[in-house]
C-alpha cells in the first residue's frame, strides 16, 4: 500500500496513459448528469431548510465523485449500507425524486412515514439500507450481511461508507475485523473529507493514511483521489470484482473534501481555514470531470445548460408536489412495529383510534 493516491484525470482533462477505464460515451454522460443532479438537489435541500421548509439537511457537496464513482461499480443486485453523504446513489439506482424529497418533509409519501430524520433514507426496492445517525454502525452491519450472503452461496457484493471520523468508531474495528477473518464480500469506502464535524483529520488518527489500516485486518488498502470520478470507479470496480470472486474485502480511502458545513446545524467557518476551503474548491470533482468530457467531445456549454436547467426543474417540481402532501396518519405509528401485529399492538391501536374519535367529537375544544 502506498500513500500516493490513485489519480486518472490530469490537469488538462486527459486520462493518464493506461489508466482510463474506457467507459462508453453514454455511461460517462450519465455519471456526469447524476453528479450535477446531486449537487442541484443538495443546494435545494439546504435552501429549504434555511427558509423553514424542512427541519434538517446534510450536503455531499464536493464528494459527488467519491460516492457516485464507487457506486457505479456495483450491480443492481448488490447492496449498500450507506452513511449520510451518498445521495447520488439513489439517483444512480433510479429512485424517483418524489420519494427522495418526500423523505425530507416526512409526509405521507415518505417510505419511513416521518419516523426518520431528513436525509436518512431507506429504500428496500434498490437495496439501500436505512441510514443511521450513530457513527459507524453500518460497517459491522454490512460485514454481517456479507457473511450471510457468503454462507448462502450468493455472489452478492456489499458496499458500505463512512467518513474519516467513522474510523475511530468501535464498529470500524468490528466490521473490518470480521470481514477480514471471514473474507466476506464487502467493500469499505472511507470518504476522507478531512473533517469529522469540527475535528480535523490530523487529530483523528496517528496513521499516515486510512488505507494503511487495512493491513492490520488482512485486506488490501487502496488510496484514491476522491475528486477524480474515474479513479474512484476504477479502484472500486477492482475491489467489487475481487469480492465477487471470493477473494475477500477491500478498504478504499477516497481523499476528498467536505465543501459545506457538517450539516445545516453547523457553521464550518467557526473552525475551518478559508484558504484551505478555497484551495479544495479549485479541485471541484464536477469541474474536473467536465474537462475530461470536453476533451472527448462529450461536453459543451449547450449540454451544460440543458443538464442544469432540467435538474433544477425536476427538483423544484418534486418539492412543490411534496409541499402539497399531508402528514402521515397518526395511527400509522402502529404499522411496521412487527411483521405481524401482536394482540397488544392491535389493542393499543384500537384505543388510540377511540381517543382520536372522541377528540373529533369535541370539535377541537380543549378537554377540561
Amino acid at each position: 500500500m502506498t500513500s500516493k493516491a490513485l489519480s486518472i484525470i490530469e490537469n488538462d482533462g486527459r486520462a493518464a496513459k493506461g489508466k482510463d477505464p474506457n467507459l462508453s460515451d453514454e455511461e460517462l454522460r450519465r455519471i456526469y448528469e447524476i453528479m450535477v443532479m446531486t449537487r442541484v438537489m443538495d443546494d435545494k435541500g439546504l435552501v429549504l431548510q434555511r427558509r423553514g421548509g424542512i427541519g434538517f439537511y446534510l450536503q455531499s457537496t464536493g464528494q459527488e465523485a467519491s460516492h457516485i464513482g464507487s457506486a457505479y461499480a456495483m450491480l443492481d443486485s448488490d447492496w449498500f449500507f450507506p452513511a449520510y453523504r451518498q445521495p447520488g446513489i439513489l439517483l444512480l439506482r433510479g429512485v424517483p425524486l418524489d420519494d427522495i424529497v418526500n423523505e425530507w418533509f416526512g409526509n405521507d409519501g415518505d417510505t419511513s412515514k416521518g419516523r426518520q430524520m431528513p436525509v436518512h433514507y431507506s429504500f428496500r426496492s434498490v437495496n439501500f439500507v436505512s441510514i443511521s445517525s450513530p457513527i459507524g454502525t453500518q460497517l459491522s452491519q454490512a460485514a454481517g450481511a456479507a457473511m450471510g450472503a457468503q454462507m448462502r452461496g450468493d455472489d452478492t457484493v456489499f458496499m458500505t461508507y463512512c467518513g474519516d471520523g467513522g474510523t475511530s468508531s468501535n464498529d470500524f474495528h468490528a466490521g473490518l475485523n470480521f470481514a477480514g477473518v471471514y473474507k466476506a464480500p464487502v467493500v469499505f469506502v472511507v470518504e476522507n473529507n478531512q473533517w469529522a464535524i469540527s475535528v480535523p483529520f490530523q487529530k483523528q488518527t496517528a496513521a499516515e493514511t486510512i488505507a494503511a489500516k487495512a493491513q492490520a485486518y488482512g485486506m488490501p488498502g487502496i488510496r484514491v483521489d476522491g475528486n477524480d470520478v474515474l479513479a474512484v470507479y476504477r479502484a472500486s470496480k477492482e475491489a467489487v470484482d475481487r469480492a465477487r470472486k471470493g477473494e475477500g474485502p477491500t478498504l478504499i480511502e477516497t481523499v476528498t473534501y467536505r465543501m459545506g458545513s457538517h450539516s445545516s446545524s453547523d457553521d464550518a467557518d467557526r473552525y475551518r481555514d478559508k484558504k484551505e476551503w478555497e484551495a479544495w474548491g479549485k479541485r471541484d470533482p464536477i469541474l474536473r470531470f467536465q474537462k475530461y468530457l470536453q476533451q472527448k467531445g462529450l461536453w459543451d456549454a449547450e449540454f451544460e445548460t440543458e443538464v442544469q436547467t432540467r435538474s433544477k426543474q425536476e427538483i423544484n417540481d418534486a418539492v412543490k408536489r411534496a409541499e402539497l402532501r399531508s402528514l402521515p396518519a397518526p395511527e400509522s405509528m402502529f404499522d411496521d412495529v412487527f411483521m405481524n401485529q401482536t394482540p397488544q399492538i392491535k389493542e393499543q391501536r384500537e384505543d388510540f383510534l377511540a381517543l382520536e374519535g372522541e377528540a373529533d367529537e369535541a370539535q377541537g375544544e380543549f378537554p377540561l
